[in-house]
Parts: C-alpha cells; sequence; structure tokens
C-alpha cells in the first residue's frame, strides 16, 4: 500500500530527499555479546536508491504519522519488526534541508531497544536484514546519510544504558 508520503522533495541546490512529508528509520538496539550492544542493519537492494549500502529499516513519513509511527511502521514493513517487541527510547533529527518553493524535509531517527536481537523477515527492499555490533557498524558500506548522522548517533545512544527488559 502507498501511503501519501512516497514521493521526492528537492532542496534549493537540486539533491532530492525520499518522503514528501519527511523520513523515519528504527535505530533497534539488542544486547550483544561482551556487554555491548548491537544494532539492525538494512543491507538495501541494488535496485533501490543508494542501494547497496547499509542503513536503518526506513523510509516516508505519511502526513498523518508522527515519526515514531512512521519508524516502527517501515521496520515493521521491511524487517518484520512489531511495535509490541521494542521499547522507544527517544527520537534524534538526524537531516534537515530547506526545499523549494519552502518545502522543509527532515529524516527522524527513533532509538529503541529490545531484550535480545529478533528474528527478521526482509522484504524485497533488503538484500539482508543483520545484527551488527555497534563498534563495528562504521566499517560496513554504510547509506551517505546514515554514515553522516552515525557519529551524532553514537553519541547519543552512549547516554542512554541499554533496556533489557520490556516495561508496559
Amino acid at each position: 500500500m502507498r501511503g501519501d508520503g512516497d514521493g521526492w522533495v528537492f532542496s534549493d541546490n537540486g539533491a532530492r530527499y525520499w518522503g514528501r512529508h519527511g523520513a523515519a528509520g528504527l535505530l533497534l538496539r539488542a544486547p550483544w555479546p561482551g556487554g555491548s550492544a548491537a544494532v539492525l542493519l538494512q543491507h538495501r537492494a541494488p535496485w533501490s536508491h543508494q542501494g547497496g549500502t547499509w542503513a536503518l529499516p526506513g523510509g516516508a513519513r505519511d502526513s498523518h504519522e508522527t515519526a515514531e509511527q512512521a519508524a516502527v511502521r517501515e521496520a515493521h514493513e521491511e524487517a518484520g519488526v512489531t511495535a509490541e517487541q521494542l521499547t522507544v527510547r527517544t527520537t534524534v533529527v538526524t537531516a534537515e534541508v530547506a526545499g523549494i518553493g519552502g518545502t522543509h524535509w527532515s529524516y527522524t531517527t527513533v532509538i529503541a531497544d529490545v531484550p535480545a536481537p529478533l528474528e527478521t523477515v526482509p522484504n524485497r527492499e533488503s538484500s539482508e536484514l543483520r545484527w551488527v555490533a555497534e563498534d563495528e557498524v562504521a566499517e560496513l558500506p554504510l547509506h551517505p546519510g546514515f554514515a553522516a548522522s552515525w557519529a551524532q548517533l553514537r553519541a547519543v545512544t552512549a547516554t542512554l544504558p541499554l533496556e533489557r527488559n520490556r516495561h508496559q
């Protein structure tokens, strides 16, 4: 089902950004051996924009969605993760762009925790889904937008102890 957020926004310099109402992704963390954390990454399908790179499950926001709702919906569509399985910790706006004609585009990363690495189910937008130790993420060929925000996201996650139990 296509939402009303699908489509490109063009910046003043002609760069294009996916999501007519902005975009959001889910940085999902789980405990990893040795006390560290792992994050769920998506290896983007070759046919997709920036295909062959690693990024977070995510995509366009629809007009009626919050960033959190969009990120969780996209993670469900792209990885089979449900809202009931995770605990949202915080959101971080990791990119903002002024568009042509007074439009505005932003990408919001929603940081959430699960008590253990989940089984995932990739959709056609993914070549692979993989849990990756936080310290090893930067070693992968990352989507340029995700690469640009990774240091900022690591600084935020460093201040959020990993929740190992689900709170209702």
